[in-house]
């Protein structure tokens, strides 16, 4: 029992530890749903936004990382 506990909460410390970047996820996913249930949108195009999308989300949250690494004290 100690083991599945210890897996179930290093996914959820994965998924929560940067809260800025599972946000941005989720607006992705609700932006790209809303855009093929609203308007008619085909569902490729849809997958479309949300590869596009998180490759920016991804740049961006890696470049905030290395900014943020940057200005760290070095040891």
């Amino acid at each position: 029992m100690s083991v599945l506990k210890d897996v179930l909460s290093e996914l959820f410390s994965m998924f929560v530890s940067d809260a800025r970047l599972t946000a941005a996820i989720l607006v992705l996913v609700l932006i790209a749903a809303a855009l093929i249930d609203a308007t008619a949108l085909p569902p490729l195009a849809g997958g479309g936004v949300l590869l596009l999308g998180s490759i920016v989300i991804l740049v961006a949250s890696v470049r905030r990382a290395a900014r943020a690494r940057a200005r760290s004290p070095r040891k």
